[in-house]
């Protein structure tokens, strides 16, 4: 059964972190506070396939979706947004907003849920909307497949990173397993300095003050573990600045 969606512009759904490619953290260093969540994803889970072929594998049951992202309190807007509620940069826009209500990093066949309204969405599901999504299969793949491309190009310098950070933060890894063992799951957040450090031909110093105004911006704000977060990314950062700037 063919299902139907469309968005209505109503910026509802422009709350909370965002993820990002490589490229984009690195091009709206201005505007996002960025962050890099690492998802642990348990072999029975249906985005598991994809979890492993564009993440890193925990262990043996357990892989890992690694993810820079801008980095907002839960019910903080997107800094993007114009004051009409529309999209401010929406000729530079993240693939992932481009490619919503799909998300690439789940099998084309697992997309279905997706197209269920949640509490405060007002996008339109009736059979009035386009059809988007039929026999497990995306009707207009374009932002789909531009999504699923610039996840597949960024994997192997996240993989890099990430098997190179697990092994000299035992910390990190434990604090994974115990939440894919949760029903729930969860998620960590690390200081997106950690990734920035590890990106070649990058200016690190330029990147680091052009982020550290924005850390600034958000401190204080959301709840307390947000606010240690802020906290720790900018330190985080402002190391990175210095040592990148004798």
């Amino acid at each position: 059964m063919a299902r139907h969606f469309a968005c209505t512009a109503c910026g509802k759904c422009c709350h909370g972190v965002l993820p990002l490619t490589i490229d984009e953290a690195l091009a709206h260093a201005g505007r996002f506070p960025l962050a890099v969540m690492f998802v642990p994803i348990r072999a029975k889970a249906k985005s598991f396939t994809q979890a492993q072929k564009l993440g890193v594998m925990l262990d043996k049951k357990t892989a890992l979706r690694v993810m820079p992202v801008a980095y907002l309190p839960k019910d903080a807007a997107c800094p993007a947004l114009a004051p009409d509620g529309l999209c401010g940069i929406h000729e530079t826009k993240p693939v992932r907003c481009r490619a919503m209500p799909f998300f690439a990093w789940r099998d084309e066949a697992d997309q279905g849920d997706l197209l269920v309204p949640r509490p405060g969405w007002a996008c339109d599901v009736s059979a009035n909307a386009p059809a988007v999504y039929d026999g497990g299969k995306v009707l207009d793949r374009d932002a789909f497949a531009a999504e699923r491309q610039a996840l597949l190009d960024q994997a192997p310098v996240l993989r890099a990173y990430a098997e190179r950070l697990l092994p000299m933060a035992p910390g990190l890894a434990q604090t994974l397993n115990g939440l894919a063992a949760k029903p729930m799951g969860g998620e960590v957040y690390l200081g997106f300095s950690t990734l920035l450090r590890r990106l070649p031909d990058v200016d690190k110093t330029a990147v680091a003050r052009t982020q550290l105004p924005v850390l600034a911006h958000w401190a204080g704000q959301g709840d307390a573990a947000y606010q240690r977060n802020i906290a720790g990314f900018s330190t985080e950062m402002e190391r990175l600045a210095k040592a990148f700037n004798p």
